[in-house]
């Protein structure tokens, strides 16, 4: 009688387990999408982007004419004639040459915004890869309290089992203590879980902009390359880390010429108009003025070396960031395949345990079975499908770091049906450096109200 009644309730612990969540569900595509719409990390990079857009703009500008005014008013008591005098003058000057420098450095800072772009893309992958660890932890923590949940009520269901076959002197007041025991350790399992479903939920939040509701899952993983050298192959060609590392190497190059070209003379031009109310009137001035460096105590040379030695530095760093792309993405493939091989195991694991557990209920349920015999038996059967729920989830997140060590893991790469950020938008509109009384200008401001409002 006592294991066929505690029959019906293990059945019944284990459908509250298998049983699917009803109402509306949050796919991960959800959270992903609201992560890339909500990180305020990624508006502040988006930021330093601009600013370093703004910076080809202001090369740009140092290219053109500088026009200025001034007016000067002045009173004297002493002497003869009129005390008050005003002077007023308009003045330019420009560059005229300076051996190609002023163009290499607008060339430099242009591939500092490649560069830029290349970092916000590896911004993007992070948040996004955190996003996917939020939601796919969060769902391994709902899981486990579930698990954990249906526990507890199945041991307390066998403590009265075995409290009332103690009181009919089938088995001993040591069974009964064991399923107390094993009622207090599942108790405190459940506080546990209960614990990491709070902590998972705020790093939700953290990351997503929201409290994670209903999320379910994904039923499949995302498409991938069949084997690892087909992924290093788009990782070498997509990885944001390395494109930058190739912008970065140019922009050295293009620093270092830029110091071998220190040491040359530049030519400027000037011009001025200078009204006085003097008997002098109005006056017009042009000059050419040329300069250079004669002797700077060994600066520039230094400068020089230190330039070849930051791009060689930065070639260094190009080859090994090509490694470290290769190492990530094998590692990544081998977490997947340890995800995947773990899953395959607990779910044999999860057919015996269950054939274990029927049998030892059975044999108990006979006399032939004590209660740990069954209260071990579950906590394998439960141990089997906490392992399988991680495995499951690790897979998950493993399929999406494969994804990301490719440089693949982008808003556009993953269609979220979001509206990205364009970096060239900016870039287009201020590369000439437009005025602000300019149609270009005009259009710039409502940009940039535009992305005040969000």
């Amino acid at each position: 009688m006592f294991g066929q009644k505690f029959a019906e309730v293990t059945c019944a612990a284990l459908l509250i387990v298998t049983a699917p969540s009803v109402g509306a569900a949050d796919s991960l595509r959800d959270s992903l999408r609201n992560a890339y719409q909500n990180s305020g990390l990624l508006v502040q990079n988006r930021a330093l982007l601009r600013a370093a857009d703004e910076k080809v703009a202001g090369a740009v500008a140092a290219l053109r004419p500088v026009i200025s005014w001034s007016s000067k008013y002045s009173y004297s008591s002493a002497g003869v004639g009129d005390p008050n005098s005003l002077v007023t003058s308009l003045s330019a000057s420009w560059l005229l040459y300076d051996f190609g420098q002023s163009d290499l450095k607008t060339d430099s800072l242009k591939e500092t915004v490649l560069t830029t772009r290349q970092s916000l893309r590896s911004i993007e992958q992070d948040v996004l890869l955190r996003a996917v660890n939020a939601h796919m932890k969060y769902r391994r923590a709902v899981e486990f309290v579930s698990l954990r949940s249906a526990n507890v009520e199945l041991i307390v269901q066998e403590l009265r089992a075995a409290q009332d076959r103690f009181e009919v002197g089938e088995v001993t007041r040591t069974d009964v203590a064991l399923a107390e025991a094993r009622l207090a350790s599942a108790r405190a399992g459940f506080a546990a879980a209960e614990g990491d479903l709070a902590k998972a939920a705020a790093e939700f939040q953290a990351v997503v902009g929201r409290k994670p509701g209903n999320l379910i899952t994904p039923a499949s993983l995302p498409d991938l390359p069949n084997d690892v050298a087909a992924a290093i192959a788009m990782a070498q060609a997509n990885h944001p880390a390395l494109k930058r590392m190739q912008h970065a190497v140019a922009a050295s190059e293009l620093n270092l010429k830029i110091a071998q070209l220190s040491n040359r003379f530049t030519l400027s031009g000037a011009a001025g108009l200078k009204d006085t109310d003097s008997a002098n009137g109005l006056s017009r001035s042009l000059s050419v003025t040329a300069g250079g460096p004669i002797y700077s105590g060994g600066a520039i040379a230094s400068a020089s070396r230190a330039a070849m030695a930051q791009r060689d530095a930065t070639r260094a760093e190009l080859h090994v960031t090509r490694l470290n792309i290769d190492q990530l993405v094998r590692n990544s493939f081998v977490l997947l395949d340890v995800a995947r091989a773990s899953g395959e195991a607990t779910d044999l694991q999860i057919q015996a345990a269950s054939v274990a557990f029927r049998g030892v209920r059975e044999e108990a349920s006979l006399g032939s079975r004590t209660t740990l015999d069954v209260l071990n038996a579950e906590q394998e059967l439960l141990d089997a499908r906490v392992s399988r729920i991680s495995a499951s989830i690790d897979e998950q997140i493993a399929a999406y770091t494969v994804l990301a060590s490719m440089g693949k893991l982008t808003a556009a790469s993953l269609n979220l049906g979001v509206k990205t950020y364009n970096p060239a938008e900016y870039y287009n509109l201020v590369k000439t450096a437009p005025t602000a009384r300019s149609t270009q200008g005009a259009a710039l401001d409502r940009v940039l109200r535009g992305l005040a409002g969000n």
